[in-house]
């Protein structure tokens, strides 16, 4: 099975080329991108199952970044930024990160935090990401698309994900812990 794709975003090519190289060398597909509006970009194109996060990008700065991607997602993220006040982290934590690594910062150390992210997100495999149609619904995790009956659906990240739980084990019956 192969790993997961990783988002780097930060303005600095030194900085990204060691990360790449970390990621890569554990096994993992990098997409990188230098400003924020890239990041957005690249990130509806790769679909990645993490980002990492610099905040003082061009463009677009790494909080609007995760207000953004938190709109429609909810991969995990961890910044990665020199700005190493408590009001920051906890602002970057409020607005959705899973973890704020401040720089400098040790690779090996990153790399650990990457892979308990991960861990905890769940599974990165192919299947996980395969359409579902359950009666009249229509799932699909990858495009983080919801339709009955061919409607489109407006649902908040929890009630996709809920749903694409449900959707994955139809007629299974779930009991309130």
């Amino acid at each position: 099975m192969s790993k997961a794709t990783v988002l780097v975003v930060d303005d600095e090519p030194k900085l990204v080329a060691v990360v790449r190289a970390y990621l890569e060398r554990d096994g993992y597909r990098v997409v990188a991108a230098a400003d924020g509006r890239e990041a957005l970009v690249r990130f509806r194109q790769a679909q990645p199952d993490l980002v990492v996060l610099d905040l003082m990008l061009p463009e677009v700065d790494g909080l609007e970044v995760c207000r953004r991607l938190r709109r429609e997602s909810e991969v995990p993220i961890i910044m990665l930024t020199a700005r190493a006040e408590e009001a920051d982290e906890l602002v970057g934590l409020e607005l959705g990160a899973d973890d704020y690594v401040t720089k400098p910062f040790s690779p090996r150390t990153l790399m650990a935090r990457v892979r308990a992210v991960l861990r905890r997100a769940g599974p990165t495999s192919p299947e996980d990401k395969t359409p579902r149609v359950v009666g009249l619904l229509q799932v699909d995790p990858a495009r983080h698309e919801a339709c009955w009956d061919g409607v489109p659906l407006a649902l908040t990240p929890t009630e996709f994900r809920l749903l694409v739980v449900l959707a994955s084990w139809p007629g299974r019956v779930y009991e309130r812990p």
